[in-house]
């Protein structure tokens, strides 16, 4: 009995085990069911169907004119669903459609027919037709036999993704820019668009197939972009600097081209070399480089000077044969022997250390917080603030600094110990050209949605006036004569007219090797009279056994780009004079040049040429030439016509 009765209970107990695990079961399968029912539908949804991400065609970039600088292509993956399509469908329909395949993409009609029926065999729902298609091929196949009958009863699957082309190539690369670099990472906000939404489900070994052939949410275009860049001048400028830089082997340069008037950017660009003596964009050099100028700071330094009138342009200063000692350090001037002595004005034309040394020196020697203070006045210490990342942070030393020493001063007078972009000086050239008012560059006209425009950009000033219009005129005329007379007569010519100044800076001098090297630059305008762009040539580290100074190696880059810009674009106005007659002028100009070249003592009429020519050709009748203003010439001391002597003065007064 009591055996009988134990077991029993065990019995009870299995059967109330039992029943309380069912019981558990059934909670467990209506908890499933009604309270997360919804949580777990959900999740075995994501498993068989998922949203993927469709993004956005970014909008196009274009330069000035409208020519693409880069632009979204869409390319499309093309794939076939074996299964979905039905038996009469696919039989009706296998050799037209292989035959259309064969057409488009070269491999035989039977080829494309084994294929199918190994993959409708197989039962693949994502067989691979083509990769890479272009859209007018997407759209052509669309209309295929088979194909035709959409994604359901035709098995057509079409996946697409954007590619970003740059039609230009590798011109002007840099600028355009990829991902967050350059005009695409500026102005990403625009370009980008809204990307969209398609669901797809999940088929055999991973893969997701859409369903249907519309979209969840469709991606909305991004806006376009239209840039400053003109692609004509952009050619210019990038071959110009490529020649050079493959002449002297320089590690890397930049050129850039700026409408003068508004700040536009029309050029930029910037080659680095390879370790197989090839050049690509490599950085944007223009932008983010922030080294020592050289002696295209003296531009600076000179209107400093000027405006805190610790000098005129006729103040005379020895240059010391020269050589001049502050403590332990000598200024070198690039002729051997110096200039003897020459006017503040001659020093800037010749470039001359020693004077530019001596000026500055003994003008701030007892204040030269004057002097940086002036500098920074002029912005010189800032950023343009483009909204291209990545631009270089200027220097200005002050005397503030712990590195400040007796030798900072005068160094700084020939561009040594500061330090400055590319483009950050040519802004600074161009507001001398824009008679004192510093114009910010830019790379931007307006954005566009479609034929409607969104946004239009205009020129913003970034200082209202860096100098006096007075001071501004002066230095275009030692500009002038920089390329009349200077340091950069080599690239002077008849057929129109230039202004800048050259530079040339002792590049690693600190690492006492011996492996010092060179940047060579030269920055400035034209046409001089009426300047409508500004330009800036940097090339560093040329071979030094070919040559490195600014002179010959960056000024002829920017005559070749004046001379393309100019014969392409001429200015508008030159003709115009209330007073002259210029066609007239034009003949006199002509007749007495001939004559003057066949009776050498005769004095010729130059009233009403540019004071440019005009100072060339009495030059070249061994006359000294002493100008007075700018323009065309007024008046001339010597009466055209008498006989004169060779190294005979003779004063212009231009209008």
């Amino acid at each position: 009995m009591t055996t009988e009765k134990g077991i029993l209970r065990r019995i009870y107990l299995v059967a109330i085990g039992m029943l309380l695990f069912a019981l558990a079961i059934g909670f467990k399968l209506v908890n499933i069911q009604v309270v997360d029912g919804d949580k777990y539908r959900e999740l075995s949804e994501q498993r068989v169907y998922k949203s993927f991400v469709i993004p956005a065609n970014r909008g196009n970039l274009y330069d000035s004119n409208g020519s693409l600088l880069a632009t979204s292509v869409p390319e499309y993956d093309i794939r076939f669903d074996a299964i979905t399509v039905s038996q009469e469908n696919f039989e009706e329909n296998l050799k037209p459609l292989s035959e259309s395949l064969s057409k488009m993409f070269g491999k035989s009609a039977s080829h494309y027919a084994q294929d199918i029926r190994r993959a409708r065999a197989h039962k693949n729902r994502y067989y691979l037709i083509a990769r890479g298609v272009s859209y007018t091929q997407y759209v052509q196949m669309r209309e295929f036999p088979m194909f035709n009958l959409g994604a359901f009863k035709g098995g057509f699957i079409a996946e697409q993704r954007t590619v970003r082309e740059l039609p230009l190539g590798k011109i002007g690369e840099r600028t355009v820019g990829r991902g967050q670099a350059g005009l695409e990472g500026a102005y990403d906000d625009y370009l980008k668009g809204q990307n969209g939404r398609r669901l797809k489900q999940k088929i055999a070994k991973g893969q997701w197939k859409p369903i249907g052939d519309a979209n969840e949410l469709e991606p909305e275009d991004g806006l376009d972009v239209v840039s400053t860049i003109d692609i004509t001048i952009q050619d210019i400028a990038h071959h110009a600097l490529l020649k050079q830089l493959e002449k002297y082997k320089a590690d890397h340069g930049t050129v850039v081209v700026m409408e003068t008037e508004t700040g536009e950017i029309k050029a930029m660009a910037n080659l680095g070399r390879t370790s197989e003596g090839t050049y690509y964009e490599k950085r944007n050099y223009a932008i983010y480089e922030s080294q020592e100028p050289g002696s295209t700071f003296k531009l600076m330094t000179m209107v400093a000077a000027l405006e805190d009138k610790v000098l005129d342009t006729s103040d005379v200063f020895d240059s010391e044969k020269g050589r001049i000692k502050y403590y332990d350090r000598v200024v070198k001037d690039s002729r051997y022997g110096g200039y003897g002595e020459i006017s503040a004005a001659k020093a800037f034309e010749v470039s001359s250390n020693t004077v530019f040394s001596k000026f500055i020196n003994e003008g701030y020697k007892n204040k030269p917080e004057a002097l940086v203070n002036r500098l920074n006045y002029m912005g010189l210490n800032q950023k343009i603030g483009l909204e291209i990342k990545g631009e270089g942070q200027p220097h200005i030393p002050h005397p503030d600094d712990a590195n400040w020493y007796g030798t900072t001063l005068p160094w700084m007078s020939f561009g040594y110990g500061v330090s400055i972009t590319p483009l950050q000086t040519l802004a600074f050239y161009n507001a001398i050209a824009n008679d004192g008012v510093m114009i910010k560059p830019r790379l931007i006209k307006e954005i566009r949605n479609r034929d409607k425009v969104v946004e239009h950009y205009e020129k913003g000033e970034i200082n209202n006036s860096i100098c006096s219009k007075e001071t501004a005129s002066k230095v275009r005329e030692m500009m002038k004569n920089t390329v009349l007379r200077g340091t950069a007569r080599n690239i002077y010519t008849e057929q129109f007219s230039m202004a800048g100044k050259t530079g040339t800076c002792l590049t690693g001098y600190g690492r006492g090797d011996g492996s010092s090297e060179y940047i060579a630059s030269f920055a400035g305008y034209f046409p001089a009279d009426d300047p409508k762009y500004s330009c800036i040539v940097v090339v560093t580290k040329p071979d030094r056994s070919l040559g490195y100074y600014g002179n010959i190696v960056a000024a002829p880059v920017f005559k070749e780009i004046a001379q393309e810009i100019y014969t392409d674009t001429p200015t508008t106005n030159e003709f115009e004079d209330v007073n002259v007659d210029y066609k007239n002028v034009q003949k006199d100009y002509e007749q007495f040049y001939v004559t003057a070249q066949k009776y050498k003592s005769i004095m010729p009429n130059v009233e009403g040429l540019p004071a440019m020519d005009a100072v060339s050709l009495l030059e070249n009748l061994g006359l000294k030439v002493v100008l007075k203003g700018a323009g065309k010439v007024r008046n001339q001391s010597i009466t055209s016509g008498v006989k004169i002597k060779s190294n005979q003065t003779i004063y212009l007064t231009t209008s």
